[in-house]
């Protein structure tokens, strides 16, 4: 150890730095302003080390991964030196040599790790061959697009899928050169669990998980002259999209993007915190014939598209549960097509429908036939903050130099408590701004609920309404909401309302979201500081104080939850099936008298173990000397989630099966069956 170096220090770089708690090289070198590059280093997920990027020379002991290395006192560490550039060039090049190399025509052209890295690293060749074997792409979904060509096999959609979803729809397959990452079986993402949240493409160091574009279509709209085209906002795409054009993340600019869209074409611009406000009246109004009646609680949020995807396949008990209201992009679209339409003048078939949304679901969630009424949809085109910034760069606008422009009235804008859905327990905040008012009667000075705020990833508070105790949980990411609901199920926890946001931090994680930094969290709190200062600033706060809500429901809906504000504002929700295919047969039996084993290896049963099972089953074949006349694959669901895991075999369903179990069953309904057939 170098004894001029304090106690408590390293050095990277000749820089002298304190120790205080940092996990890894990489934040001690961050305090420095040095920057290590890296593939699968996520401030929000498991550290990897896999890709190997990372790599620094610690004195003493050679080259050292920088994520997975803790700093110790003493340390002397140097990040670029001639060992350190070597190793990393390889690498950059052996990832080269097996990714394909059409940066020209790829959505992450010059927003892409790789390649910035590769030019950082002044590599100009690569001395390996290029890939033989062309994989098919993969674009069976409205939200993402998977390309295989692209995938250097750092394993952050693993880690993201598995870590902030519980889901995992990917995982590496094969092994040596022959090694991918893919969906179970080589499937489509449509076919098995995706709840498109797009979580996997934000952490996508390539090309390989991509927004799915509508910029084309939304282009063709707004050149078209007979078509009139509208516009809606969300709350938290105002704080962000800056960031593409060097503001700071949670610099609001909300008036340089209205002036954009108008400069690109756009005919009308409103604010989606408009139809947010909507949302907490309809859906506050629920929740109080709820709690007086003492029925359908807790009563869960329904705007975030990827949590309503995950309850109807794996939720059904609650789906009566789930706010029928629609989310603030579905209402929006519906008073579009439905109000504005006449108050405009114009034929349904005339007027396109765009949201601009931080979310990829929301292009799922715009194509449910739910919201499609004799062939119109409510909203035509779903652009992302990344299109949306692409559709700007496209103009050739000057985004910084724009003069703001406000939002077209009469449904222009929204309040306060509309802008916060933005962030993680801003609807809770929002719904409890109507609800204090609506149950007391009395007007509510502190309109900032606080204990409500943060980024913690699961919340509760409890809040009095005038003697009327009711409490509220708030949670982020689908496996800490997954862990939440498994808690009320076993009734260590009760909650009279919950919201549930798929990703980090609400929608201003979204995975349309202008893509990430190498300290995502701290944006993200920048970007929820953000939507707070708007909310601090707006002259309404508060949702039934908006003149635009009242203005609608003088005209249109009437009042809250109206037989018309019923057929325009909400839904329906039903169990979803996961994958429609047949069995994916692992063993094929061959005798003609047969018995045909599937088990269900969806989220809910493979979390039980179902995939040892799985193999269990294939062991006792073996053992009772029958693997020719059994057939043993998989399935995705037996529509049993509750009862898992499941098994069927040949046409009847067992349920709770364990290894406990699984050989009593198999002789008694497998073994016997063989022996009856062969009598």
């Amino acid at each position: 150890m170098n004894e001029k170096i304090a106690k408590k220090a390293v050095v990277v770089d000749g820089q002298e730095i304190i120790l205080n708690g940092e996990k890894n090289i990489l934040e001690v070198a961050k305090k420095a302003n040095i920057e290590i590059p890296t593939f699968c280093y996520h401030s929000d997920l498991s550290v990897y080390g896999a890709c190997r990027m990372c790599l620094v020379e610690v004195e003493g002991r050679g080259l050292m991964p920088a994520c997975s290395t803790s700093p110790e006192a003493g340390m002397v560490i140097k990040t670029t030196t001639s060992r350190v550039l070597q190793a990393r060039r390889m690498i950059v090049e052996f990832y080269l040599a097996n990714h394909e190399r059409d940066c020209t025509v790829c959505e992450r052209n010059l927003n892409c790790r790789l390649q910035a890295i590769a030019a950082s690293l002044g590599i100009d060749e690569v001395r390996f061959g290029e890939r033989e074997e062309k994989l098919p792409r993969d674009t069976s979904t409205f939200s993402l697009v998977r390309d295989p060509n692209r995938c250097i096999l750092c394993g952050d959609c693993v880690r993201a899928c598995k870590e902030i979803e519980n889901i995992g729809i990917y995982d590496f397959t094969q092994r040596g050169s022959q090694t991918k990452v893919e969906p179970a079986f080589g499937k489509k993402l449509s076919e098995v669990e995706c709840v498109y949240c797009g979580q996997c493409s934000v952490r996508c160091p390539t090309g390989a998980l991509v927004v799915k574009s509508e910029v084309n279509s939304a282009w063709e709209a707004v050149l078209d002259s007979d078509l009139m085209v509208v516009a809606q906002i969300a709350p938290a795409v105002r704080v962000a999209i800056g960031e593409a054009f060097g503001l700071p993340p949670g610099e609001i600019t909300t008036g340089k993007i209205v002036a954009a869209l108008k400069k690109i074409g756009f005919d009308r611009v409103y604010d989606t915190a408009f139809s947010a406000d909507l949302t907490v009246i309809e859906e506050a109004e629920e929740f109080f014939r709820r709690l007086q009646k003492g029925e359908r609680l807790p009563q869960f949020t329904s705007c975030c598209p990827s949590w309503v995807i995950y309850a109807e396949r794996n939720y059904p008990f609650y789906l009566e549960n789930l706010s029928s209201a629609r989310s603030p992009q579905q209402m929006f679209g519906s008073v579009i097509k439905n109000f504005i339409y006449e108050a405009e003048n114009t034929p349904r078939e005339k007027i396109v429908s765009v949201s601009i949304m931080p979310c990829t679901a929301k292009k799922f969630e715009a194509r449910r036939p739910e919201f499609i009424h004799d062939e119109i949809p409510d909203v035509d085109i779903v652009l992302t903050a990344q299109e949306t910034i692409r559709m700007i760069k496209t103009a050739n606008i000057d985004f910084k130099e724009l003069d703001p422009l406000p939002f077209d009235v009469p449904l222009g804008a929204g309040s306060g408590a509309g802008v916060i859905f933005g962030v993680t327990g801003g609807v809770t905040e929002a719904v409890l701004r109507y609800a204090y008012e609506r149950l007391t009667g009395q007007e509510l000075k502190e309109v900032e609920f606080k204990g409500v705020r943060g980024m913690d990833s699961t919340r509760e508070a409890e809040v009095d309404f005038g003697g009327r105790k009711v409490k509220v949980a708030i949670v982020h990411g689908l496996a800490n909401a997954q862990k939440l609901v498994k808690d009320m199920r076993s009734g260590e926890r009760y909650y009279d309302f919950v919201e549930v946001m798929n990703c980090p931090g609400g929608c201003i994680g979204g995975g349309g979201m202008p893509l990430e930094y190498p300290d995502y969290q701290e944006v993200l709190r920048r970007r929820a500081e953000g939507l707070y200062n708007a909310d601090r600033l707006s002259v309404v706060r508060k949702a039934q104080d908006n003149p635009s809500i009242k203005f609608l429901y003088e005209k249109w809906l009437k009042e809250a939850n109206s037989e018309i504000a019923e057929h325009h504002l909400h839904t329906y929700y039903y169990s979803r099936r996961r994958i429609s295919d047949e069995m994916i047969r692992i063993q094929e039996a061959k005798s003609a008298q047969k018995v045909d084993i599937a088990v269900c290896v969806g989220t809910s049963c493979y979390l039980k173990g179902s995939y040892d099972l799985l193999q269990e089953l294939l062991e006792l074949t073996k053992e009772y000397g029958v693997e020719d006349r059994v057939s043993v694959g998989a399935t995705f669901c037996l529509e049993r989630c509750t009862e898992g895991p499941n098994i069927r075999i040949n046409e009847e369903v067992f349920s709770g099966i364990s290894k406990d179990n699984l050989r009593q069953i198999f002789e008694e309904a497998v073994l016997s069956k063989l022996v009856a057939e062969t009598h």
